[in-house]
């Protein structure tokens, strides 16, 4: 059974090409817009922006 409530399952993908995503929850209630976050990048092995993917 799916969960119930505001919060959603986002992926966060790298801005450095690489590929890799970052899974996570957000509330689309208090953030309804798209989030960036730095995150450690381990495949270009540096803090890069990761950027919420539709």
């Amino acid at each position: 059974m799916a969960k119930q409530g505001p919060r959603q399952g986002i992926r966060l993908e790298s801005t450095a090409g690489t590929g890799h995503v970052y899974v996570t929850e957000k509330s689309k209630r208090n953030t309804p817009d798209r989030l960036e976050v730095k995150k450690y990048d381990p495949i270009a092995r540096k803090h890069v922006t990761y950027k919420e993917a539709r």
